[in-house]
């Protein structure tokens, strides 16, 4: 199997479930987004929720992609920043818990965490404090530790630092590895559309976006936004909700289902579909049966709170993984 490395926010998640939006409302965080707040504006919200027993756990985009592999049993690593704090010792033990090689770097600054509210109708709204995951820089790439995998997947939350993210993806195309980007958020992508969509006919092999990010990408509906996604790389991925996702390579078309789930929380869907979509391509497979792994684990991940899966979970994916 291909070995894969990751990179990305090493950010620790705050999760909150709401009884209604006016958390939301109060703070001014547009639903469904990814915002980035200072350290008055964090403690603030944390203070506010205190009274919903927020759960704390491992987080950021990439690092659920990479332990999500993990889970699977593909080799991978990951690239990150935290403090050697309480939170920064969480995030390390959880992925080397899960059999991810760390390749994380120290900070003085305090490890970044993400609120992440969850509205009744389980979609979810991060206000993120990157704290020490933002020092991560350009000058600490090292061609070393990534000459030891062959696919690169980086977490477009990452985007802010044009110079951090070229630098990576130059690094990985530089030794033949496979490059892929999840577009992560609609406004982070709004907010840096020239340089995405440079890089990605430059540098990137494959790009995942759910229908709002690619309509941020392309100003077009899912299917014309694959079409067009698809010109700038090799593979690009569309996920349309309950409709599926959409595949396209080349003249390639192929589209997946959702499975049956009791949607508790969205947090990590899109993270999750990745992980199952990166294994398959790590393992060979054709690209519809790696859009079925992406759905998998998806489905599974929203039936409980947080970027996880249960230990009853993931039984019924090792189970499920037999037949797809």
């Amino acid at each position: 199997m291909k070995k894969i490395l990751g990179m990305g926010n090493a950010l620790v998640d705050i999760m909150t479930t709401l009884p209604d939006d006016g958390v939301l409302a109060e703070f001014n965080l547009p639903k469904g987004s990814m915002q980035l707040v200072d350290s008055n504006l964090c403690d603030k919200i944390n203070k506010r929720i205190e009274c919903y027993n927020p759960k704390i756990s491992a987080g950021g985009s990439a690092a659920n992609t990479i332990k999500a592999l993990a889970h699977l049993g593909a080799p991978c690593g990951f690239i990150g920043k935290t403090s050697r704090d309480k939170l920064g010792t969480l995030f390390r033990q959880d992925l080397a818990n899960t059999g991810v090689e760390l390749h994380v770097l120290d900070s003085q600054s305090a490890t970044g965490h993400a609120i992440a509210l969850v509205s009744p109708n389980a979609e979810r709204t991060f206000a993120t404090h990157l704290g020490a995951a933002v020092e991560l820089s350009a000058t600490e790439i090292d061609a070393n530790v990534f000459e030891k995998y062959d696919y690169f997947y980086i977490e477009g939350y990452l985007v802010q630092n044009h110079d951090l993210i070229e630098s990576a993806v130059k690094t990985a195309r530089s030794l033949n590895m496979k490059v892929a980007i999840d577009l992560a958020s609609y406004n982070v992508v709004a907010e840096n559309l020239d340089f995405l969509r440079r890089i990605s006919k430059e540098y990137v092999d494959i790009i995942f976006a759910n229908e709002e990010e690619a309509k941020a990408f392309t100003g077009k509906e899912a299917e014309a936004a694959a079409d067009e996604i698809a010109a700038l790389c090799d593979i690009a991925v569309v996920k349309v909700g309950k409709r599926g996702s959409i595949i396209r390579q080349g003249d390639k078309v192929f589209r997946t289902g959702i499975i049956d789930a009791n949607c508790i929380d969205t947090t990590g869907a899109g993270d999750f579909y990745a992980a199952g979509f990166m294994f398959g391509l790590a393992s060979g497979y054709s690209l519809d049966r790696c859009g079925k792994l992406g759905a998998l684990l998806s489905g599974k991940v929203i039936e409980s709170l947080g970027a996880q899966i249960s230990p009853e979970g993931w039984n019924f994916v090792c189970k499920e993984l037999k037949n797809i």
